[in-house]
């Protein structure tokens, strides 16, 4: 495992941790971190509601970096609320293709921190509509 997803890792896993906001909202079940194109880390936790008025930590961490003005990532890693990693939901994978229309399949995620699994989202998410 090199040192940027070890990196990756450690910083959702400091974000995670499930926490009630109200009896209609929970956040931190999942976190996240992307790394973007100039190699800063940025986090985020999943925000469940009612009504579907949640955000994925994904979409959370990549607007985080959005906020901080850069643009374009390299790397996704999750961690579900179970511990386990797993691929962005289509709603995170198609933020990223937008994000990154012209070259989003290079953009690679983790699936499985400790076997060491990496696919490109152009795995992932081939011949996509865009």
């Amino acid at each position: 495992m090199d040192q940027q997803w070890q990196e990756m890792f450690a910083a959702a896993k400091k974000v995670q941790g499930l926490r009630l906001i109200g009896n209609h909202m929970e956040v931190g079940g999942v976190a996240a971190a992307v790394l973007s194109e100039s190699g800063k880390i940025y986090t985020g936790v999943c925000v469940d509601t009612a009504c579907g008025l949640g955000l994925c930590a994904e979409r959370n961490a990549l607007m985080s970096m959005l906020t901080q003005g850069e643009t374009r990532i390299t790397r996704v890693l999750a961690i579900m609320s179970n511990g386990q990693n797993g691929a962005p939901c289509g709603a995170c994978r198609e933020f990223i293709v937008q994000l990154m229309e012209k070259d989003y399949q290079k953009v690679e995620v983790m699936l499985d921190y400790k076997q060491a699994n990496v696919m490109t989202m152009g795995e992932l998410t081939p011949q996509w509509w865009l």
